[in-house]
């Protein structure tokens, strides 16, 4: 018996860029190398947001006190 796998192909914006739906800017992706592909843009935001979220507590109640 032959074994089969679904893949699921997921479109990856180049350049991160989701307003950028141009045919050079788009990639066909599994999943697994979709979210690999974006890992560092992901930490990048994440970082970010947590930052902007620090910042805005500081700025409006006084020393972040969050975990």
């Amino acid at each position: 018996m032959i074994k089969t796998t679904r893949v699921v192909l997921a479109a990856a914006h180049r350049d991160h860029d989701t307003a950028n739906n141009t045919n050079a800017n788009l990639a066909a992706f599994c999943q697994a190398c979709h979210l690999n592909y974006d890992r560092p843009e992901h930490r990048r935001r994440r970082w970010r947001t947590l930052f902007l979220r620090k910042a805005s507590g500081d700025l409006f109640r006084g020393p972040y006190q969050g975990a």
